[in-house]
């Protein structure tokens, strides 16, 4: 396995990457929901289901063209 040469700049500006880091966020609040015990009045599943949508809008945004870090623009 190989980096591609501008990974810093990927990890920076990567739509990809800040959508799956939302998705740990509420895939980690999920699971803490019954840790908090009633504090959040949110229905079971929500985060979960804000998980999944955020990491199918990750999916997509790993084929959209981003100008800062494609090399489209060069």
């Amino acid at each position: 396995m190989k980096l591609v040469a501008n990974w810093r700049a990927v990890l920076r500006h990567a739509w990809t990457v800040r959508l799956l880091v939302l998705a740990c966020l509420l895939t980690a609040t999920e699971v803490a929901l019954p840790l908090l015990d009633g504090l959040l009045p949110v229905p079971p599943g929500v985060f979960a289901l804000l998980s999944g949508l955020t990491s199918a809008g990750a999916l997509a945004a790993r084929f959209i063209a981003q100008q800062k870090i494609s090399g489209d623009d060069q």
